[in-house]
């Protein structure tokens, strides 16, 4: 809160919720996958849940970061602002179904607390804000079905008072009549009565309910009312089993040096100053879209070539086999006919967003024809296809034994995953302006089924979350080390010298100082005109960083190449890696390898093609 005591919500309060939210899912993220058995058995609601919370918040401690934290509550951004943050962060981050019409619900609120005059809103418009949650909600659902998140938010908008009352009022009113709700959902949809569970999706709803009551102040739950410290920090502990909404609502604090680095970094969009030029890192206004047309008609030429796997060991083989899920660039009228093609195609469609940006979501048979639908209304960009089934790809059961060791890497570029994955290691995805989040990384952590894990960030920007991942994974029994490794090569380097017969403290010092001999370097294309610590770059000129620093700019490609290998090289090295990305030149590579030989003598050259979503090109000096 903000001094007001619950009855008004403004823009602190609102950054409280969105921090108590991803608290509250993360405490309660497994407890909500293991009752997931609508409309699709697959076990991941509540991580998805929590990821989209995730983007939220990290959206929203951008804004905050821009305005530095020790800005006063006057000179800090307005409602509006943090408003509109909250929704694109979840729209542009939205996971799942559940993921999805969370987004739309975050999306439905801020829409009536951005119009709303002033820089604080009383208990009468939060009323307002949920209603138009619940009523966005139902109206991106193609087809709504009760005992669903939809029933419970609309419970949740009507049980708030219809006369003048404080913002803690309202809330409180709107928590307990979705938990009602909830409790009643077994009745109303076969699949949970017979499951003897409640909604998955409406149980997470409940747990963001929980968080806005004690970001307001109101009834204490366990740790009591929410207050806001200076730095805001979320922690990740252990999943609660209580009953919806009792630990679920406590936010943490900054207990230890590790919850105090959480969420700096890596809410601003992470990386040095060069990095971010290059990469477009605007985390505040949302522009992590990736991709073109041509790659997107790619995904769906191909049909099912691009799939991530899930576990989804309880999935019959009824209905669809496949989620497909896009952002698209698109007008109106353009996505009203995308709605009616898809929901031809497959089931459980969710559309949210507007202003020219969507969400999509959809289950299907044909995977390439949904993905053709998009590019037909408008520009589909960040395509995710997951095969419900895959006996190749799927995990080992939680209920086998787990294996004594694993590694787990954050990985840019499907050859690299390749490669990785060649040597043993489990990949998770990163593509440019999409960084996964801690509950991706944790999930990734348990889905391994080993003992001990070692985890590969492989960005400096993902070490905070790689270390609240970690923490999460601690909780499940498992021991986990993070190497910091900042880039591919380096973790390519631990790689090469990891033995899964040493003891693990053996293997993960060996691994961390063949990782820290690896010097790196990148190659990237500024997308605007920025300031760098060698000067002023302009869109589409070619940056070399080592290191993560921009150390010169310029046009040709391979000249920038050679004079980055050069200054690496100066300081001597036996080993040079090159991971090209696949808009690098054909012949950069040949190039390269003969400029070492003839200017570095006894320096061996290994080529990796990196391929989509990877660098244009990166660098090793070992």
């Amino acid at each position: 809160m903000s001094g007001n005591e619950g009855r008004l919500l403004d823009a602190t309060t609102l950054r409280a919720w969105c921090a108590t939210a991803l608290d509250a899912l993360g405490r309660a993220r497994e407890e909500i996958d293991s009752i997931n058995v609508y409309p699709v058995a697959d076990g991941d609601t509540g991580t998805n849940l929590y990821l989209t919370s995730e983007a939220a918040f990290r959206a929203v401690e951008a804004v905050f970061e821009a305005y530095g934290d020790d800005a006063s509550p006057a000179a800090g951004p307005g409602l509006d602002g943090v408003a509109r943050a909250m929704a694109h962060g979840a729209l542009v981050g939205a996971r799942g179904n559940s993921g999805t019409i969370l987004a739309q619900l975050l999306r439905g609120a801020a829409q009536v607390l951005v119009e709303a005059p002033g820089e604080a809103v009383d208990g009468v418009v939060l009323a307002a804000a949920l209603r138009r949650a619940a009523g966005a909600a139902y109206e991106a659902v193609a087809h709504p079905v009760e005992g669903t998140v939809l029933t419970v938010a609309s419970a949740a908008a009507h049980g708030c008072p219809s006369e003048e009352a404080d913002c803690r009022v309202v809330a409180r009113a709107a928590y307990d009549a979705a938990r009602d709700a909830l409790e009643r959902t077994p009745g109303q949809l076969a699949a949970l009565g017979r499951a003897g569970v409640v909604d998955a999706g409406g149980r997470g709803f409940v747990a963001v309910l929980a968080a806005l009551v004690a970001a307001l102040g109101g009834e204490p739950f366990a740790g009591g009312p929410v207050a806001r410290p200076e730095r805001w920090q979320p922690r990740h502990p252990e999943t609660s089993r209580g009953e919806p909404g009792g630990n679920g609502a406590r936010a943490g604090g900054t207990g230890n040096a590790d919850d105090a680095a959480f969420g700096g970094d890596v809410a601003r969009g992470g990386g040095v100053a060069g990095r971010d030029v290059a990469r477009g890192g605007d985390v505040a206004r949302g522009d992590v879209a990736r991709g073109d047309d041509e790659a997107s008609r790619d995904v769906a030429r191909r049909g099912s070539g691009d799939v991530a796997c899930r576990d989804t060991e309880e999935w019959d083989g009824s209905g669809p086999g496949y989620e497909v899920i896009y952002l698209l660039d698109a007008e109106d009228e353009a996505v009203a006919r995308l709605r009616a093609g898809l929901d031809a195609l497959g089931e459980s469609l969710v559309v949210v967003g507007g202003d020219g940006l969507w969400h999509v979501h959809v289950h299907v048979d044909d995977a390439g024809a949904a993905v053709e639908a998009g590019i037909e209304a408008g520009r589909p960009h960040r395509v995710r296809i997951t095969h419900f089934a895959s006996d190749a790809a799927r995990p080992a059961p939680a209920s086998g034994e787990r294996v004594p060791r694993a590694i787990v890497a954050v990985v840019p570029g499907e050859g690299l995953a390749e490669l990785y994955a060649e040597a043993g290691a489990a990949t998770v995805p990163a593509r440019p302006g999409e960084l996964p989040g801690s509950g991706e990384l944790a999930e990734a952590v348990r889905r391994a089924h080993a003992h001990e894990v070692v985890l590969l960030p492989n960005d400096a920007a993902l070490h905070h979350t790689a270390a609240a991942a970690a923490r999460d994974a601690r909780h499940l029994g498992v021991r986990v080390a993070v190497i910091p490794t900042r880039s591919a090569v380096q973790g390519v380097a631990a790689l090469a010298v990891h033995e899964a017969e040493r003891r693990f403290d053996e293997d993960v010092v060996a691994m961390t100082s063949a990782a820290g001999a690896t010097r790196y370097a990148e190659l990237a294309v500024a997308e605007h005109r920025s300031w760098t610590s060698v000067g002023i770059c302009q869109a589409g000129d070619v940056l070399g960083l080592i290191d993560g620093d921009v150390v010169v700019i310029g046009q040709d490609v391979a000249a920038i190449a050679r004079t980055v290998l050069d200054r690496m090289l100066a300081a001597g090295g036996e080993m040079v890696t090159l991971v090209l990305g696949e808009d690098c030149p054909e012949t950069l590579a040949d190039d390269l390898e003969r400029h070492v030989r003839a200017h570095h003598l006894a320096v061996d050259t290994v080529v990796y093609e990196g391929g989509r979503d990877a660098a244009l090109l990166l660098v090793g000096v070992e």
